[in-house]
């Protein structure tokens, strides 16, 4: 049996308020999940233009 398989079989035994909390919380664990991943990408792409970003070409917009 996965790992999902038994939070829901345990979460099917749980009343109403306490099934709302823990899918609350596996909500919440998923957001979070997506965030670092967007941090991540951004991150990545911050190292790949920084080049690009800051060069003295383009000081004049440093500071908008």
């Amino acid at each position: 049996m996965t790992v999902a398989e038994q939070v829901f079989e345990q979460a099917k035994l749980l009343p109403q308020p306490l099934a709302q909390e823990a899918l609350d919380f596996v909500l919440f664990l998923r957001a979070r999940q997506e965030r670092e991943e967007w941090r991540d990408l951004s991150n990545a792409q911050s190292v790949s233009l920084a080049a690009i970003w800051d060069n003295e070409e383009d000081e004049i917009w440093d500071n908008v």
